[in-house]
């Protein structure tokens, strides 16, 4: 089953919001979210990555790594998903 940009912009800010400012979820933790059966997550990542990275251009989430935000045209290896830090 396909997923809408819709539907995966509201699991990856559902899940940031619950975990709240300061913390980070992984994109997997979406994907695995939206997957109707455990082993269909994996297929889901490419689009969980792009949704995340349209959602960090237009300032609804940030990305990290290693606890740092990055540039949100940085996506590859490994990255977390959070709400942005307040300044």
């Amino acid at each position: 089953m396909t997923h809408s940009k819709q539907d995966i912009e509201k699991a990856i800010l559902a899940l940031c919001v619950a975990r709240g400012v300061g913390k980070t979820i992984c994109p997997s933790d979406a994907a695995r979210a939206l997957a109707q059966e455990d082993h269909t997550w994996r297929a889901l990542m490419p689009s969980v990555r792009e949704v995340a990275q349209s959602m960090a251009q237009a300032g609804q989430i940030a990305i990290y790594r290693k606890g740092e935000a990055i540039p949100d045209h940085d996506v590859s290896g490994v990255i977390r998903l959070g709400l942005p830090r307040p300044l």
